[in-house]
């Protein structure tokens, strides 16, 4: 049984499928394109759409995305004074986003600077000591 107000919303239907209101809508005869939010939990889907919708990104996403940007900067760089500079910037980027995460270390980015720490230390080479022996 129709209620009241679900009656006036079926003859203003009905009418304007009369008048043609409903012809030439974009998209008309194409099936309908559903996302996959599979992955977001239900009670977050709508928001996550609005600011999707809005062009907004997660803060998480948006320090990625200055991550791979100052680590293009770093590769193009020559100068050791400005690249020391920007590798300590991309390190706090990564420190940042690590923290932002509380997951488990193991997950977490590394940090650019300790391979070339640990290259350095692995491969320097120590003189032997002149032994009277």
């Amino acid at each position: 049984m129709l209620t009241g107000f679900e009656k006036i919303i079926e003859e203003r239907i009905r009418a304007a499928q009369l008048k043609g209101d409903f012809d030439n809508l974009p998209g008309s005869g194409k099936p309908l394109v559903f996302e996959n939010d599979g992955h977001i939990p239900e009670e977050l889907r709508l928001a996550h759409k609005i600011l999707k919708n809005a062009d907004c990104l997660p803060p998480e996403i948006e320090l990625k995305k200055e991550i791979l940007k100052t680590e293009d900067l770093l590769a193009g760089m020559a100068d050791t004074a400005e690249k020391y500079h920007v590798m300590k910037k991309l390190n706090f980027l990564i420190m940042k986003l690590n923290a932002m995460r509380n997951s488990n270390v193991v997950f977490e980015v590394p940090q650019k600077y300790l391979g070339k720490v640990t290259d350095q230390i692995t491969t320097r080479h120590v003189p032997p000591k002149n032994n009277p022996d």
